[in-house]
């Protein structure tokens, strides 16, 4: 159903800055919105309460409490029912749907990353990235620096520098982080902790698969800092958009029923009349949901919204007596004038509001004091609520759960014509022929009986009959006990059981929540391959919803990071926030102090589901099993959390390690080559000294012999010169000895002359003397060895 279409007088917003300030201009702005939403239309019934009515009824289907009215309307015939006892409760069919997939997706893992991109931010993210840059330029020159002169000439404090522009990139996405960057992040994580948004996330994905809306609010205030809040879609009230962003919308709000306690907690200005006037007038107009409002007097239904337009932001340039400028801030009545400039822009701006509806009380209406502007366009301004519908189309928001109502009610039918089958089914029974039995004789004198039959038939399932009677006549009766098939109920169970299937599997067609989803047992030859593709398509069927909320959650990140701003500027907790952030983080301690000077980007980085895990591991495990990369370059990639980033790296490790590898194996090579020239060259060497050694031992031994021959030569030239010598003195003592001999020979032979003279003449006295002395004959021989001069003769 279309959103009728009323008239709506909005008041204009082309006027003074002032005039939308006034009270008067708010109110009509109240007004405009409870007209829009609470106007009576042409089908009778207000936006507000049809939006609520359908969000209602969508929930009770999800949680498996629908209305059972027609259902009854359905199986009565003019309405009356007391021929009908079915157990009315309904078949809690969606519900199971619905867990499935806000289970499946509220478990989904992501990190908050802070990208700061304000000038300063930008600077030192291009510093650090040129002087890597330059460094491998440099690599070489700083490698010869470091190795001759141990000086360190690179300009950035990365070990490992990358090795091209590729790998750079990926750098500077996987390991860059600015300490700014990290202390925005914890600071978004702790202020999502201390909201208990895990909580609130899953709500508002529960909205999101029944109603199709799903909407989140942050406030600031000085005594709770950043607030965030579950915003129920049946409360929600908007500018029409065609944006499931709701990006274009100017006004946005909630609807809440607080009791009139409350109301002056949060309105102490409100007088005793005033109260008096706002609960009389509560219930006016047909404002209160499901008549709950108007039955209870001490409640009230207060809007809440947030109206966004634009101011006129003015200057007035004057010359000082200096001759400088100086800018004065006016409202946007200023006059032209020749004495000094006028400066002035355009900004959006938003007011908040507070209007009891059903009255004509405006309870609140200001300029909002922190306004959630992004530093990169000052013109902007983000309003309080973050909304997202992911299947509007021209207004209407279609839902998951919206589309399978119809087949439930099938589903619900089914099974109270099951139940109406069940109750009429009647069990098999016995039909007992007496007559035939009577006809038969069992031996032993009495006849069967029914009782009797009956027992045989019930304890053996045998039976006796007769064909012939006693007459001999064909018995009728011969087979007196026969089973009654009543079985019109099964062929009816069964066809109700296959319409029911059919329902619910068209169900799973719609929601694309197949078997392998929805918890059902697979084929048992399904393979596994299979069963993960079909949990795959199933994933892929809910992604819409899965964006959504993740749309959801980095808008208020975002909101967060611009509230963060708000805390440290304004807040008295700014210091006890700063150390709760910084705990275990000393260095960012040093960087809080500044937060609110940076403009940061905010975006979510999703952990891959199982299926985009499994192809990464299986991408992994492939890598290890043929070698391409190391176990640490497989522990870095598990790390990484965005899939397509890990594979980017995966490739770039691989063609590293590829080229490593190349490399290792040229430089193998190559020591090979080297070993192998240098074990030529040895023994090559070995031979040459081998060679040499052969050589010089054969000179030496040449030497030696040259050597043995001189001195043999030489011993026996002194033996011969001795021989000489001694020849020469022999031949000198021959000569002397035969000088001497013949000297003495020659003594000799004249001594013995001399001695034989003397003899002869002593013998010649001697004979003379016997002759004249007559004596006897003397002999003249010697008695002993006859010597002669020395010699033995």
């Amino acid at each position: 159903m279309a959103e009728s279409v009323i008239n709506i007088n909005f008041p204009s917003q082309v006027i003074s800055d002032l005039e939308k300030m006034s009270y008067d201009y708010g109110l009509k702005v109240a007004k405009a919105i409870q007209h829009e939403w609470y106007g009576k239309t042409n089908n009778s019934e207000n936006r507000y309460n049809h939006s609520s009515s359908k969000i209602h009824n969508l929930r009770l289907y999800a949680r498996g409490e629908q209305s059972v009215q027609k259902y009854k309307d359905e199986l009565s015939i003019n309405g009356d029912l007391s021929y009908l006892n079915l157990d009315w409760t309904p078949v809690p069919i969606i519900s199971k749907f619905v867990d499935i997939v806000v289970n499946g997706i509220a478990e989904r893992l992501y990190d908050v990353k802070a990208y700061s991109q304000d000038p300063f931010g930008v600077v030192k993210r291009t510093e650090y990235m040129q002087a890597i840059q330059d460094d491998m330029s440099m690599a070489e020159f700083d490698k010869f620096v470091k190795d001759n002169f141990f000086i360190n000439t690179k300009e950035s404090k990365t070990e490992a520098l990358p090795a091209s522009e590729e790998e750079l990139s990926l750098h500077m996405q996987l390991d860059y982080k600015q300490a700014i960057e990290i202390a925005e992040e914890q600071a978004i994580n702790m202020l999502l902790r201390g909201n208990q948004y895990d909580l609130i996330k899953r709500r508002f994905y529960q909205d999101l698969v029944v109603c199709g809306i799903g909407a989140v609010k942050t406030s600031f205030n000085t005594s709770e800092g950043v607030v965030i809040d579950y915003v129920d879609p049946a409360n929600l009230v908007y500018s029409h958009t065609d944006s499931p962003f709701f990006d274009d919308i100017y006004y946005v709000g909630e609807v809440k029923t607080i009791p009139v306690n409350e109301l002056v907690k949060q309105f102490p200005f409100l007088t005793q009349e005033d109260l008096e006037d706002i609960v009389s007038k509560r219930g006016d107009n047909n404002h209160g949901r499901n008549g709950v409002v108007e039955n209870d007097k001490n409640q009230v239904e207060v809007l809440y919204f947030n109206y966004k337009t634009y101011m006129n932001e003015v200057y007035k340039i004057k010359k000082t007596g200096t001759g400088g400028d100086k800018a004065i801030a006016k409202d946007d009545k200023l006059p032209e004038n020749d004495r000094y400039e006028k400066v002035a822009r355009n900004l959006e701006c938003l007011y908040e509001g507070a209007y009891v509806l059903g009255s004509n009380k405006l309870l609140k209406w200001e300029k909002a004091s922190n306004m959630m502007r992004p530093k990169s366009d000052y013109t902007k301004v983000k309003m309080n609520y973050a909304i997202v519908a992911p299947r509007m189309y021209e207004g209407r928001i279609d839902s998951l759960v919206n589309r399978i109502t119809g087949f439930a009610d099938m589903i619900q039918l089914t099974h109270l014509k099951i139940q109406q089958v069940l109750a009429r089914m009647t069990p098999d029974g016995i039909f007992l022929d007496v007559d035939g039995l009577a006809e038969v004789d069992l031996g032993n004198g009495t006849n069967y009986n029914p009782q009797e039959a009956l027992n045989m038939f019930f304890q053996t399932g045998s039976i006796v009959g007769r064909s012939f009677t006693s007459e001999g006549d064909q018995n009728p009766g011969k087979i007196p006990i026969q089973e009654i098939q009543s079985g019109g109920g099964g062929g009816k169970m069964q066809s109700l059981i296959q319409t029911y299937n059919y329902y619910l599997q068209m169900i799973r067609d719609v929601t694309g929540l197949n078997e392998a989803s929805d918890g059902s047992t697979p084929a048992e030859r399904s393979l596994v391959g299979v069963q993960k593709m079909a949990a795959a398509n199933s994933n892929t069927a809910t992604r819409h919803i899965l964006n959504s909320g993740m749309f959801l959650t980095a808008e208020v990140a975002e909101q967060l990071s611009l509230r963060i701003s708000d805390i440290i500027e304004y807040s008295p907790t700014k210091n006890a926030f700063i150390e709760s952030i910084g705990a275990h983080n000393v260095a960012t301690l040093q960087e809080m102090s500044n937060l609110h000077l940076y403009d940061f980007g905010i975006f979510l980085e999703l952990e891959p589901d199982e299926e985009e895990k499994a192809m990464l591991e299986n991408n992994i495990g492939g890598a290890l099993s043929q070698g391409s990369i190391e176990l640490e370059d497989a522990i870095d990639l598990r790390a990484i959390k965005n899939v397509k980033l890990a594979n980017q790296l995966l490739k770039l490790r691989r063609k590293k390690k590829g080229q490593e590898d190349q490399q290792k194996q040229l430089e193998q090579t190559a020591a090979q080559g080297k070993a192998q020239a240098e074990a030529s060259a040895a023994a090559s060497e070995a031979e040459i000294k081998k060679n040499e050694s052969s050589l010089k031992t054969q000179k030496q031994l040449e030497q030696l012999k040259i050597d043995g021959k001189a001195q043999i030569l030489q011993q026996e030239s002194a033996i011969k010169e001795k021989l000489m010598q001694l020849e020469f003195q022999y031949a000198m003592q021959l000569k002397q000895l035969e000088a001497k001999t013949k000297t003495e020979t020659q003594l000799l032979a004249e001594n013995r002359k001399d001695s034989r003279t003397k003899m002869q003449a002593t013998q010649q006295s001697e004979m003379i003397d016997q002759k004249e002395n007559s004596k006897p004959a003397k002999n003249f021989e010697s008695s002993g060895d006859n010597t002669l001069g020395g010699f033995s003769l």
